[in-house]
């Protein structure tokens, strides 16, 4: 679902993307409000307002993923959904610097490398395009920062989009009100089909989030990991192949850079996770052994 929502943004034309992104925070909250309701998970409110630093946090959270999702959204209307693609290829590199550089994570050779190899890529694309990939660059920043904002709150998928967007309904409600009042809403003069479609992004936004929070606990955290670089594969594809986008030798040198840094980042992940499991079992059978030796030789 996530890869395919630049298919989605496109049928909400005339609507800009603010008008987007203000529907987007209203009609999300209002989702997620019924959700609560109908399965009474109230508790959460209380222990979050005795809590200031969780309510800083979610303010920063919530201010974040509004950057994230209006540059998004204005980049797949504006026809840059493969430098939009990118953003979400490099996410896992710059989360690794940040926890090296805000955490103080010691990274391992294969982690150095890759960081390394991503950031060869970005001065190729840099070149490539004439510019810095703007675009890509604040979508991995802001994403691996609401990342790591949601470390540190420790709420739910659901209640945490729901204090989001409670942080971002008024000014959003105000400006739609605003654009309503100046005679500029699509949502009152574009039919009930493009006031639906607006409706619809409370849906498009929390329904993948659900089923994200569903396989988080069922699917193991590597499974998960490699599963989630579907969606840049989806979004690049559709860039290619579905809107035409120009992709000049220049711009495939650098997406090869970011695939070579996720390929080193993902085979040195599956590698530790390996090593793990084989300390953890050879563990086991140590701790077994003398409860083994002792039944054998006990009198009967």
């Amino acid at each position: 679902m996530w890869g395919l929502v630049p298919l989605f943004w496109p049928l909400l034309k005339p609507a800009d993307a603010l008008e987007i992104l203000a529907h987007r925070m209203v009609w999300s909250l209002a989702l997620v409000a019924v959700a609560l309701l109908a399965l009474r998970r109230w508790a959460w409110i209380g222990e979050l307002v005795r809590t200031p630093r969780r309510l800083a946090l979610i303010a920063v959270a919530a201010v974040v993923i509004t950057v994230n999702w209006g540059v998004y959204i204005w980049s797949v209307n504006s026809g840059h959904v493969v430098e939009a693609s990118l953003g979400y290829f490099i996410n896992p590199l710059v989360t690794i610097a940040m926890g090296v550089l805000i955490l103080k994570e010691r990274l391992r050779r294969a982690q150095w490398a890759a960081v390394a190899t991503g950031l060869a890529a970005v001065i190729v694309l840099a070149v490539g395009y004439g510019r810095p990939p703007w675009i890509s660059l604040t979508l991995a920043f802001s994403f691996a920062t609401y990342g790591l904002v949601k470390k540190q709150v420790n709420l739910g998928g659901f209640e945490s989009l729901a204090a989001e967007t409670a942080v971002q309904f008024l000014p959003a409600l105000g400006y739609l009100l605003w654009l309503g009042g100046q005679g500029r809403s699509t949502f009152t003069s574009g039919g009930p089909g493009h006031a639906a479609l607006l409706a619809a992004t409370g849906v498009v936004t929390a329904i993948p989030l659900v089923c994200f929070g569903g396989a988080a606990i069922r699917v193991p955290l590597s499974t998960l990991g490699l599963l989630q670089y579907l969606a840049p594969v989806f979004q690049f594809a559709l860039g290619v192949v579905y809107f035409h986008e120009e992709m000049p030798p220049e711009r495939w040198a650098g997406f090869a850079l970011v695939w070579l840094a996720l390929t080193t980042l993902t085979w040195d992940a599956l590698h530790t996770a390996h090593r793990a499991r084989q300390s953890l079992r050879r563990a086991h059978a140590r701790a077994s052994a003398p409860h083994a030796a002792s039944g054998v030789n006990a009198p009967s």
